[in-house]
């Protein structure tokens, strides 16, 4: 079966679980503590995406110590972790199709700029982990998206060129790395409206939720096969 792409490659937050609005919430009690205002709104489109101590630099100034540094991170993703724990669980479709795609012999990686604490909060809690080949964090990057280098990073992994991996992800800064990485793109529309990534050439499909997503048709692949 010759298929349209070799390799599936999905960012974590906001696209295996809906957890954006429990990530922006705890940032933005975080960032009032520092003395910084910004609407969820703002939140969302400054932060997915990025290392958190990015995201610190950016928003609380570049001379943070590395203490400030370690402190405001951990306060921020302590919150998260609290408020989310108890409502953990796949983005509706989620499982179906990874076993659909591991059925298929498809390699699969995450990419997600997360705290190390957060992967297996998410990956392990809800027994995803064993559907991915690779799984490269925010840890084993030097720059988080729209940087295609944690996609790049992915992919070699997988050992599948960047041209053969579909990237499915929620965020306009991913959407960006999977373009500048030279790979194409699922968006899934948790937090940002479809219309936003609309004629962007490299996005194949925007969807709610993988229930709207038939992997055949996808894959380039009649749906009677």
């Amino acid at each position: 079966m010759i298929m349209k792409y070799s390799a599936f490659i999905f960012d974590m937050d906001g696209t295996l679980v809906h957890n954006m609005p429990a990530h922006n919430q705890a940032w933005q009690d975080t960032l009032a503590e520092s003395g910084v205002k910004l609407s969820l709104d703002e939140l969302n489109r400054i932060t997915t995406g990025r290392k958190t101590p990015e995201i610190l630099h950016m928003l609380l100034g570049g001379q943070l110590s590395a203490a400030e540094v370690t402190y405001w991170s951990n306060r921020k993703e302590t919150l998260y972790r609290d408020r989310f724990a108890n409502f953990r669980e796949p983005l509706p479709g989620l499982v179906p199709m990874l076993e659909q795609a591991a059925a298929l012999g498809i390699p699969m990686a995450v990419a997600t700029a997360a705290m190390p604490e957060n992967i297996p909060f998410i990956l392990d809690s809800l027994d995803l982990r064993h559907y991915f080949k690779a799984v490269v964090g925010g840890a084993d990057i030097q720059h988080g998206k729209p940087d295609p280098e944690i996609f790049l990073k992915s992919a070699s992994i997988l050992g599948v060129a960047p041209t053969g991996c579909l990237i499915f992800e929620d965020a306009l800064g991913g959407i960006e790395a999977a373009r500048r990485a030279g790979m194409d793109a699922v968006m899934v529309c948790t937090t940002i409206d479809a219309q936003e990534v609309t004629g962007q050439a490299h996005v194949v499909s925007a969807v709610p939720d993988f229930t709207y997503i038939n992997l055949l048709s996808l894959l380039g692949q009649p749906l009677d096969n």
